[in-house]
């Protein structure tokens, strides 16, 4: 189960306020109080004043970072307690803070950095258990992840080559398709000629026929015509 540790911290030394004037102390003691009251937007106010008064409270930082957490803020409550993590010396407090980063990163499926927030807050605190199932529980995660990648992966590779198989069978049955209305059209044209010769041919003939019908006719002529002659002489005898 991943909880943020909600511990709230006052610092032991706080900035000497000016009399009258309200210390960064006093501040995080009145946002603890309304934090407690889950009155989160209100405790933001008072931490973000005692964060004016003294800017270098980790306790502050840490506790704001809190309190935008329970907000949904996420992002806002990285830079919060990232910046904390940078000035709290005390281990146990360091602890409770990469604890509260790592359940923002593992939220946001930032695994891996979410993991190494979790040893950074075992390195302060190796007694705490509730760290390290979180810990286990984003390495099953992240392992889990890193497998659905690779199925992803082998799957996307799989639909590639079925694409390309599926498009060399494509254009394996255009080629075929285009062969064959090659020569179905080799066909027609040589049937075409074919037909063009057989007409010559037959022209050739029809010609000669004619020729030789137009010869005969001639030759019909010219032997009734010496006939003809022939009996013209025979009569002027």
């Amino acid at each position: 189960m991943k909880r943020i540790k909600w511990m709230l911290l006052i610092c032991a030394c706080s900035v000497t306020a000016v009399y009258g004037q309200k210390t960064d102390r006093d501040y995080l003691r009145s946002g603890n109080k309304l934090y407690k009251d889950s009155l989160f937007v209100k405790a933001e106010v008072d931490y973000r004043k005692a964060l004016e008064v003294n800017p270098k409270s980790a306790d502050a930082l840490y506790n704001l970072g809190n309190s935008l957490l329970m907000q949904e803020k996420g992002k806002e409550a990285m830079e919060q307690l990232d910046a904390a993590s940078r000035l709290e010396k005390d281990k146990e407090k360091l602890a409770h803070i990469y604890h509260n980063m790592g359940v923002i990163l593992q939220a946001s499926k930032q695994l891996p950095q979410c993991i190494e927030a979790y040893k950074q807050a075992l390195r302060n605190n190796p007694k705490d258990d509730e760290t390290r199932y979180n810990m286990a529980l984003a390495q099953k995660q992240l392992k889990d992840q890193q497998q659905q990648q690779e199925q992803n992966q082998q799957q996307e590779q799989n639909q590639q080559q079925e694409q390309k198989q599926d498009q060399k069978q494509d254009e394996k049955e255009q080629n075929k398709d285009q062969q064959d209305q090659d020569k179905k059209q080799q066909n027609q044209n040589n049937q075409q000629q074919q037909n063009q010769n057989q007409m010559s041919k037959e022209n050739a003939e029809q010609l000669l026929n004619a020729v030789m019908q137009d010869e005969k006719n001639v030759q019909d002529k010219v032997k009734k015509a010496i006939q003809m002659q022939g009996r013209k002489l025979e009569k002027d005898w």
